[in-house]
């Protein structure tokens, strides 16, 4: 972290887990005045299940604060249950209605931790917030840019695209440019409870996994059996339900075939999966929705980057065409797997995000 002015404050997302634990002692570190803060994003009801060993956990929250009492900071409570269900649980399982496969982590970004926990930072008189995320703030000729971390495997800017230079420039990532064993280290070394805490790798409301299991909770519902096809329209058999699948999936179908068939596209209209073989999932083009601009208004015209289509995708050379009403066509160079729609499509110049949108649909090249 590079602050050019102190007496500085900070509001401090803390998850009780490891890398928020550490990013309030390096801020700390840095001489701001810091506040712990917790944001109670839902109870077990509203996804149908108890949930353990997740953020807003009672043992998180018991982390959370055991950490802020060690650093001697002060720390609270946020309730935005109503606020998470309305902007994130709620498109989530929209989304799978409709065949898509979103990634909810994102909407928490945009609307939670950096529209509604901004908001409070700013009503607290805070002049930043902080997160544990493995991204980089810059300031380069008056504009504030989001960069990958140093660490690449734990890259996190992604999931971050959505914010606006003005969020960036209220906003610090302290564990950007360290290693996931560096803050391990730094944990251990203030003695943090969270130092040896493992990390989950799902969905905080899906700790499980099982995201129609979710779903169907939540809805109260169960959902129609249909068919499966193959490319031409010939029954294979008989799918669970069309929130069971996505683009690219290839186990737990149950089809007896001669060779692997792998779910090419999601007809909700039909209610029918069509499977198809491997070859048949790569595709040049998307179109995206909800396009965004870091630093303010998209170019007009067609532009090179570099685009990556889900968070563990490597990232390609294309072009993208804006279009109107907040959309654009992304055509890469060279044909790319398992596009999906729900999904986002970020795109990069070198280590700078410079946005992206949600994948609305995917071309039949």
């Amino acid at each position: 972290m590079n602050l050019q002015e102190k007496n500085k404050s900070a509001l401090i997302a803390m998850s009780g887990g490891v890398d928020s634990s550490v990013a309030a002692a390096l801020t700390m570190e840095a001489g701001l005045d810091c506040h712990g803060c917790t944001m109670r994003l839902y109870e077990n009801d509203m996804v149908g299940k108890d949930i353990f060993d997740t953020c807003c956990s009672i043992e998180d929250t018991k982390d959370a604060r055991a950490v802020c009492d060690r650093l001697g900071i002060d720390y609270n409570i946020y309730h935005y249950e109503i606020e998470f269900r309305e902007k994130v649980i709620e498109p989530f399982v929209c989304s799978y209605e409709k065949g898509e496969t979103p990634n909810p982590c994102i909407r928490c970004n945009k609307y939670l931790k950096f529209d509604i926990l901004y908001q409070k930072a700013r009503e607290l008189g805070c002049d930043y917030i902080v997160t544990g995320h493995y991204a980089r703030i810059e300031e380069r000729d008056g504009h504030f840019y989001l960069l990958k971390a140093k660490d690449a495997n734990k890259d996190q800017s992604y999931v971050l695209y959505d914010l606006t230079e003005e969020q960036l420039r209220h906003t610090l990532f302290p564990l950007g440019n360290i290693s996931k064993p560096e803050v391990r280290e730094i944990a251990q070394k203030h003695e943090f409870v969270t130092s040896h805490k493992s990390e989950s790798q799902d969905i905080c409301f899906v700790p499980d996994g099982d995201y129609a299991g979710m779903i169907r909770r939540y809805r109260n519902k169960e959902y129609p059996k249909g068919n499966f096809v193959d490319k031409d329209g010939k029954i294979l058999g008989t799918h669970d339900g069309i929130i069971n699948y996505t683009i690219g999936q290839r186990r737990g179908l149950g089809i007896p075939a001669d060779r692997r068939l792998y779910v090419t596209k999601l007809d909700v209209e039909n209610n029918t999966v069509i499977l198809a073989d491997n070859e048949d999932l790569f595709k040049r083009e998307v179109v995206i929705r909800e396009f965004h601009w870091i630093t303010g208004d998209a170019p007009s015209k067609e532009f090179r980057c570099n685009a990556k289509i889900r968070y563990k995708h490597k990232e390609q050379p294309a072009t993208v065409f804006p279009l109107d009403n907040r959309m654009a066509r992304i055509v890469f160079d060279e044909p790319q797997r398992a596009a999906t729609a729900g999904q986002s499509a970020v795109l990069y110049d070198g280590d700078i995000v410079l946005g992206g949108g949600i994948i609305d649909s995917v071309g039949d090249n």
